[in-house]
C-alpha cells in the first residue's frame, strides 16, 4: 500500500480541501482534492499522517461509493505509516459493515438477472451496463471489495483493534464474508483469516505421546502454520516433549521477523474428537472444551514441510507457556478425548 508524490506541506492541505469539498457536496473540488490526496501522501510529516487518519476515516460516511473504498485504503496507508489506528477502526468497520451489505444486494440482483459468472472486481473501473443490471452502489460496493480488505487488514494488524473490535459486529462481517463466498466463490480469506484472530485466548495442548499437559495463551497466529511452528518452539525447544525444534529463526519469523524460512512439523494437530486441525486452518478451528481451547498432539502421520512465518506479516504474533498441568488434570483431560486414529 504505497502512494508517491510530490508536495510534503500539501498533504494536510489536500485533507482539509477534500473535507470541505465533501461536505459542501461539490464534486469537481472533491475530485481535485482527491487527486491531491493521492500525490501528497508519499511525502507528508508524520504529523500530517497522524492527524489525516481519524479525519478521513470519520469523513467516510459522507464520501461517495465510488471513491470511499480508496479514501479507506489511505486511512490504512496512514496507519501503515504510524497514525492510531484506534479512532479510525469504528467508522471504517461500520462502512465495511455497509458495503458487504451492498455486496450481498448485488449478488442477489445478479443471481434474479441470469447469474452468470460475477465481474472479477480487480478488473478495476465497472461496465456502465452492471449498474443497470445490479444497481449503481451495489455494483460499486461489490468493486470497492478489495479496497475494503486492504484498509480492514491495516487495522485489524494491531492488536488494540482487534481486542477493541464488537464482538456482534465482528460476527456479522465474518457472515457477511461468509455469504459473499458461498455466492460468488470470492473467498475474501485474508480479511476473513484477520477477524477470525484470536488474542490473548487460552489454549490447553495435551501432547499424547508423553501424557503430559500444558496451559498456553496465543495471540495474533493467523494460520495454524504459524501455530505449528510455535508450538514445536515452546514445547519442543523449551524441552518439554522430545522432537525436532525449530531453529531461532523459525520461531522469529513466526512471532515478528520478517520473512520466511523452511521448517519441518513436529506433531498432528487434533481435536479431542479426533479429527484433524489442519495447517491450512486457523486456530480459532480448534474446539472449545469446559471454557478453553483444547488441542491434541498425535506424533506426525508423515514429514510434512512449509515455509514458516506469519500468514499476517504485519501481525505480531506470539504463544507463551503459563503453566505446566499436574498429572492427575492431563490425565483427566486426556481420558476425555478420542483415541488417535
Amino acid at each position: 500500500m504505497i502512494f508517491q508524490g510530490q508536495g510534503r506541506e500539501r498533504f494536510s492541505q489536500a485533507v482539509t480541501d477534500f473535507e470541505t469539498a465533501v461536505r459542501a457536496q461539490d464534486p469537481d473540488r472533491a475530485e481535485r482534492a482527491f487527486q491531491q490526496l493521492h500525490h501528497t501522501l508519499g511525502d507528508a510529516a508524520p504529523h500530517e499522517v497522524a492527524q489525516a487518519a481519524p479525519r478521513l476515516a470519520a469523513l467516510l460516511p459522507e464520501v461517495p461509493p465510488g471513491p470511499r473504498g480508496i479514501v479507506a485504503v489511505i486511512v490504512g496507508a496512514c496507519v501503515e505509516r504510524g497514525a492510531d489506528p484506534l479512532p479510525c477502526a469504528a467508522p471504517v468497520f461500520a462502512e465495511l459493515a455497509e458495503t458487504l451489505a451492498a455486496v450481498g444486494e448485488f449478488c442477489a440482483r445478479w443471481a434474479e438477472t441470469g447469474g452468470g459468472e460475477f465481474p472479477d472486481p480487480q478488473d478495476g473501473e465497472p461496465d456502465p451496463a452492471l449498474f443497470d443490471r445490479a444497481g449503481a452502489e451495489e455494483t460499486l460496493a461489490w468493486f470497492s471489495l478489495p479496497q475494503w480488505e486492504m484498509a480492514s487488514l491495516a487495522l485489524l494488524n494491531h492488536h488494540r483493534v482487534r481486542t477493541a473490535l464488537d464482538g456482534s459486529l465482528r460476527a456479522r462481517l465474518l457472515r457477511a464474508v461468509h455469504a459473499v463466498r458461498e455466492a460468488t466463490g470470492h473467498e475474501l480469506k485474508c480479511l476473513a483469516y484477520a477477524l477470525l484472530v484470536l488474542d490473548d485466548e487460552p489454549l490447553v495442548v495435551l501432547h499424547r505421546p508423553t501424557g503430559t499437559g500444558y496451559a498456553m495463551r496465543m495471540s495474533g497466529i493467523g494460520d495454524n502454520f504459524q501455530l505449528h511452528t510455535l508450538l514445536a518452539d515452546v514445547l519442543v525447544g523449551g524441552g518439554h516433549v522430545p522432537g525436532r525444534a525449530p531453529s531461532a529463526q523459525e520461531a522469529a519469523v513466526c512471532r515478528d521477523a520478517p520473512g520466511q524460512v523452511p521448517t519441518t512439523g513436529s506433531f498432528n494437530l487434533v481435536t479431542p474428537g479426533g479429527e484433524w486441525v489442519w495447517n491450512e486452518g486457523t486456530p480459532s478451528d480448534i474446539p472449545v472444551v469446559d471454557g478453553v481451547r483444547l488441542l491434541v498432539l498425535d506424533p506426525p502421520p508423515y514429514e510434512r514441510g512449509w515455509p514458516a512465518g506469519r500468514f499476517f506479516p504485519g501481525m505480531r504474533g506470539d504463544l507463551v507457556l503459563e503453566r505446566v498441568l499436574d498429572a492427575a488434570e492431563t490425565r483427566h483431560r486426556l481420558e476425555g478425548c478420542a483415541p488417535p486414529r
